[in-house]
């Protein structure tokens, strides 16, 4: 099993709409560390931290699961489509997408400023390659963003 983070904005994609539509696809990713990530090491069932980035402060908020793996993007071939890529090939796609479903809120956000004070975390991929939207996670960060969702906010 394999753990991850992924990142929406919530004004576009929120935990709540995951929740509400119970599974959705991962489309618009257009970067190809995020692609290869997904398409060579996610699998049916591995965990995701589900992460609203460009919120204030940008946290962790849920978790999902991955529930079918790699398949074309559709976006990149709809002209109409902001994810729309004019080099991409169907008969050889250029990005793909998965699956991720629902699980559970978690009961408060773990902001990005607060993850930044535990040593515990200082390896972790979004406190030092921050841009990128699909990340690996180790089951130890995994766990510990987890458990501190259900402390007390710090001050």
């Amino acid at each position: 099993m394999h753990y991850w983070l992924m990142k929406s904005e919530p004004g576009d994609y929120s935990v709540d709409d995951l929740e509400s539509d119970g599974v959705t696809h991962w489309d618009g990713v257009r970067n190809y560390q995020a692609r290869n990530l997904m398409r060579d090491e996610m699998h049916v069932g591995d965990h995701v931290l589900f992460y609203h980035s460009n919120a204030k402060p940008p946290s962790v908020v849920g978790i999902a699961e991955v529930a079918r793996e790699a398949y074309p993007d559709h976006t990149q071939f709809d002209p109409k489509d902001p994810h729309f890529d004019p080099k991409s090939d169907p008969d050889e796609p250029r990005w793909i997408m998965v699956d991720i479903r629902f699980v559970e809120k978690l009961p408060r956000p773990v902001g990005l400023p607060e993850l930044k004070t535990y040593p515990e975390l200082s390896g972790m991929v979004l406190l030092n390659r921050p841009r990128l939207s699909v990340q690996p996670v180790t089951e130890a960060e995994f766990e510990f963003i987890v458990a501190r969702a259900s402390d007390p906010a710090p001050e």
